[in-house]
C-alpha cells in the first residue's frame, strides 16, 4: 500500500478495532497521522491502540452525549480533529421486511445512521473553526442497490449516502471535503451476524467473483480523507467489484 502524507493530522477512526476500521487505522498511522480509536469493544480498542501506539476512546456511538464527550476529549488532547472516518457499524439479522423484528430495525437505524450523524455533528464544528477537515462516511453496496431480507441495513446505509451528500453541501465553502464510500461486503466479524445464504447470494452479485479486502478499502479512503482530495466532497466512491452501476 503506497503511504499517503498525512504527517501533523489528527484522525479519528470508528469501528478501529477491527475490520475495515483497523486497516484504515493502520493506513492512516503508516501515513503519519496521529490516531485515536474509537470502538464499543474496550478489551479490543485497548490492545489495537496498544499495537499502533495511539489514543483509544471506548464509546457508544448511540450516545450522543457520549460521542460529544469523547470528541471534546479528543481535541483536547490533541488540539483539534482534522479526520474522520465513520466506519463503525453492524448488520442485524437477515429477514423479510413483514418478519423483520421492530426491535433490530431500530438498532440498526440507531448504530449505522443516527451514530454517524451524532458523529458527524459532534466533530464537524472543529473542522468549520479551523476551516480544514476530511471526513468519510462508510456506507455499504446495499445502501445503493437494498439487499433482499436485509432492508434496515440497506435502509441505514441509504440514510448514510444521503447524509454525506448533505453534509458535503453544507461545508462546501470551507477546506472541508464529506465523501462515503460503498463497499461490497468484506471478510469481517460483520459476516457472523449473517446468514451462509445471505452471505453466498452478496458474493453471487459481485464481478469480481471475490469479497472485498479491507487494504483495498483503506487505500482509497488514505486518500480520500488526505489533503490532495481537496475539490470533490459530498460524493459517493465505489468499492463494489462492479457491482454498482451507478
Amino acid at each position: 500500500m503506497n503511504a499517503i502524507d498525512l504527517e501533523g493530522r489528527v484522525a479519528v477512526v470508528t469501528g478501529g478495532a477491527q475490520g475495515i476500521g483497523l486497516a484504515v487505522a493502520r493506513a492512516l498511522a503508516s501515513g503519519g497521522a496521529r490516531l485515536s480509536i474509537w470502538d464499543l469493544d474496550g478489551d479490543l480498542g485497548r490492545k489495537t491502540a496498544a499495537e499502533l501506539g495511539c489514543d483509544f476512546i471506548e464509546v457508544d456511538q448511540t450516545d450522543a452525549d457520549a460521542v460529544s464527550a469523547a470528541a471534546a476529549e479528543t481535541e483536547a488532547r490533541s488540539g483539534g480533529i482534522d479526520i474522520l472516518v465513520a466506519s463503525a457499524g453492524i448488520a442485524g439479522v437477515n429477514a423479510p421486511v413483514v418478519d423483520y423484528p421492530v426491535e433490530a430495525w431500530k438498532e440498526i437505524i440507531d448504530v449505522n445512521l443516527n451514530g454517524l450523524f451524532y458523529l458527524n455533528r459532534a466533530i464537524l464544528p472543529g473542522m468549520i473553526a479551523r476551516n480544514y477537515g476530511r471526513i468519510v462516511n462508510v456506507s455499504s453496496i446495499a445502501g445503493k442497490e437494498g439487499n433482499p431480507n436485509a432492508s434496515a441495513y440497506s435502509a441505514s446505509k441509504a440514510g448514510v449516502i444521503a447524509l454525506t451528500k448533505s453534509l458535503g453541501k453544507e461545508t462546501a465553502a470551507y477546506d472541508i471535503a464529506v465523501n462515503c464510500v460503498t463497499p461490497a461486503a468484506a471478510r469481517t466479524r460483520i459476516f457472523d451476524q449473517m446468514s451462509q445464504e445471505h452471505i453466498d447470494f452478496m458474493l453471487s452479485k459481485i464481478p469480481r467473483g471475490r469479497f472485498l479486502e479491507v487494504e483495498e478499502a483503506a487505500s482509497m479512503i488514505a486518500w480520500l480523507v488526505s489533503g490532495e482530495n481537496s475539490f470533490t466532497t459530498g460524493a459517493v466512491f465505489d468499492l463494489s467489484g462492479g457491482r454498482a452501476t451507478y
